[in-house]
């Protein structure tokens, strides 16, 4: 008669740990929060939390979501959404490789393009008087008695503020950008401007063919700004970190520390303000 006394030397029953899902609703639980209350602090639609707590991830929409999901729930009920993240990835391939655009930087690169973004006053300047030479020379020998004005000859040289203070010239200048300008869109385009102000955020941006233009980390006191036709579609992994202006509007944050907004703007939304 077979008996349910393990015998010595039996191999110990395998202990699974629990799923992604099974430490989420567990958390949830001990934290006393209901499903609608983990979906509004997150902003994560409940059939796609209640998916994630019975580890089904169809409903996030890929990988990319998903991840996104997984942190901003794992914060709202206490529990440590980098580890799950990264079971997620054992068991789904692993995390994709960052992708390789254009407007992409690389922390080990800031420092050089940051180098080649710097404006070379010296050149500036010394076009400038070539510019205020030849304009005085040429009405000297038509005979005109008038000099040419400062805004006529002198070029303007627009900074980002991430690049240092401008060198103005005795001559009176134009007022100074306001920061909204800086993400004024020309008529019948958008132009998105991100900045990283308190924190590093993950990025995705998409125009509106769906091409991807930055993909990554925007690191914290790093921009980043973007324009096309029709649409841009936006990602912010840490949208409480992102200073967002749009359209010549400056919208702020966008988003609390740690969550995962989707945004899209088009030409006539937002309109600056």
């Amino acid at each position: 008669m077979t008996t349910g006394t393990t015998s010595p030397g039996s191999p110990e029953p395998t202990r699974h740990e629990p799923s992604i899902g099974q430490v989420l609703g567990s958390a949830r639980v001990a934290a006393e929060l209901s499903v609608e209350e983990v979906s509004a602090q997150t902003r994560v639609r409940v059939p796609i939390v209640q998916g994630i707590e019975i580890d089904d991830f169809a409903r996030c929409g890929g990988d990319f979501y998903a991840r996104g999901h997984i942190r901003a729930i794992a914060k709202a009920v206490g529990v440590d959404g980098d580890d799950l993240v990264r079971r997620y990835d054992a068991a789904h391939g692993g995390s994709p490789e960052t992708a390789k655009v254009p407007l992409f930087e690389t922390a080990g690169d800031r420092r050089i393009s940051a180098e080649r973004r710097r404006p070379n006053w010296t050149a500036a300047m010394v076009a400038a008087i070539v510019v205020v030479i030849a304009v005085i020379g040429f009405n000297l020998a038509s005979g005109g008695s008038k000099a040419p004005s400062a805004s006529a000859v002198v070029p303007s040289v627009t900074a980002s503020p991430s690049i240092g203070p401008v060198l103005h010239p005795s001559a009176p200048s134009a007022a100074p950008v306001k920061p909204s300008a800086i993400a004024a869109a020309p008529a019948g385009k958008v132009t998105v401007k991100l900045a990283a102000a308190s924190a590093d955020s993950w990025v995705l941006v998409k125009d509106s063919s769906g091409k991807v233009l930055f993909q990554g980390d925007l690191a914290q006191g790093q921009t980043q700004t973007f324009t096309d036709g029709k649409k841009l579609k936006l990602v912010l992994g840490n949208a409480g970190a992102v200073h967002v202006w749009a359209n010549g509007k400056d919208l702020g944050s966008v988003g609390s520390d740690g969550q995962v907004v989707n945004v899209t703007y088009t030409p006539g939304d937002p309109v600056a303000g």
